[in-house]
């Protein structure tokens, strides 16, 4: 597929190889999932439905939120 969009399902991204944090547990089935795309781009699902849809994200967006991760601006989404 070469067009992604914003909800396509994830069935659809058929050479993407999802990964997730270690910090997710094992077999949980709590946590989300990323892939990058051959455009660059990365896509995210949520593991409880792993044909669903997806939000895809540019190289920029993903940077500023893990940048912004890593500066502890979103500590307080989990506290």
């Amino acid at each position: 597929m070469d067009t992604t969009y914003n909800g396509i399902p994830a069935s659809e991204l058929q050479c993407a190889r999802w990964r997730k944090s270690s910090f997710s547990g094992n077999g949980n089935n709590n946590c989300v999932e990323m892939t990058r795309l051959a455009t660059g781009e990365v896509a995210v699902r949520n593991s409880r439905d792993p044909d669903g849809p997806t939000l895809i994200y540019t190289r920029a967006e993903v940077e500023a939120l893990i940048r912004g991760v890593r500066n502890g601006e979103f500590d307080d989404l989990i506290s």
